[in-house]
């Protein structure tokens, strides 16, 4: 016999929500639980809200600043993720996006605009970040401006699911999906979840499409071929290399990776598209089953990612 499910579509943090539970009768209440997390994730760390913890943050370089447990967490992940990602995945980002026209939420910039000049730097790096997680402060330099977006969504998807999940008192399951971060707790229902894999978290569920399903776990899927925009005759997106401060020019348009947790994930994703050509050997050394798709959309799986058809 299947589980029944209940499903709510929304937007949240400039992306698409995706709640999906096993206890119907228990959606609206993990819907509300999951708005209030997001709210409190937007209000403490999103780079585009000038009142939030994160812009404040930005705009009091050279001194030590106290931050709250949420920013903190988001911090620590985003530090952490860098680390295991040898610099791949990088917060200190946030200026040379802004510089490329990610300024605000996506859907209010502008698809097409004036030409820009931009010039290879390498951005400030991790280190130059100073968090003291006992102390509860952190610190950074006159001209570093922090952008979590590449941990930041995957923790609110995790923390979005542990939420639900409390509201149906531990009997069920939950998904969790925000604009292709996605995370599910509790118990699946029979055969797993099943989540269709695309580049854009946007397009519908269709039938005919790949899918995987999972019992536990995450996936989060980062892509070149969403969020971009034309300044002059050069095309733009949102994934930049830390070593030069510009848009990736790899050989990969895509990247999903299956994780323990979406945070994970997404450090994992994100950090296959800037590592390019070492992708695939270090997903293999991560042990993180990983689909990616190159520039011509031929597709590698990697670590045990199945085959169309072939079951989880």
């Amino acid at each position: 016999m299947s589980t029944e499910t209940a499903v709510y579509d929304g937007r949240a943090l400039g992306a698409g929500l995706r709640l999906v539970v096993t206890r119907p009768a228990r959606l609206e209440a993990a819907r509300l639980a999951v708005e209030q997390l997001l709210d409190e994730v937007d209000r403490a760390y999103s780079r585009f809200r000038p009142d939030s913890e994160l812009s404040l943050l930005n705009a009091r370089p050279g001194t030590d600043q106290p931050v709250s447990p949420l920013l903190g967490r988001a911090l620590a992940a985003a530090l952490r993720g860098a680390q295991l990602s040898g610099g791949a995945v990088d917060p200190t980002v946030g200026r040379a996006l802004r510089l490329a026209g990610y300024d605000t939420t996506f859907s209010s910039v502008s698809p097409v605009g004036p030409s820009l000049v931009l010039r290879a730097h390498s951005v400030p790096g991790w280190q130059a970040v100073r968090f003291d997680a006992d102390r509860g402060t952190v610190r950074i330099p006159p001209g570093v401006e922090l952008d979590l977006g590449a941990t930041g969504k995957g923790l609110a998807a995790d923390l979005g699911a542990a939420v639900a999940l409390d509201v149906l008192e531990g009997d069920g399951g939950v998904l969790l999906s925000l604009g292709g971060d996605l995370s599910v707790a509790g118990a699946p229902p029979e055969g797993g979840w099943i989540v269709q894999v695309g580049e854009d978290s946007g397009s519908p569920i269709t039938t005919g499409e790949e899918a995987v399903s999972i019992g536990s776990g995450a996936i989060a899927t980062s892509s070149t071929t969403v969020r971009r925009w034309v300044r002059g005759e050069v095309t733009l997106h949102h994934i930049l290399d830390p070593e030069t401060g510009l848009p990736v020019g790899g050989p990969w348009r895509t990247a999903s990776v299956i994780a323990r947790t979406c945070v994970d994930a997404n450090i994992a994703s994100t950090a296959a598209i800037v590592k390019g050509e070492g992708a695939a050997e270090w997903l293999r050394a991560a042990g993180l089953p990983a689909r990616l798709v190159d520039r011509d959309g031929r597709v590698a799986r990697l670590g045990g990612w199945p085959e169309p058809g072939g079951g989880s």
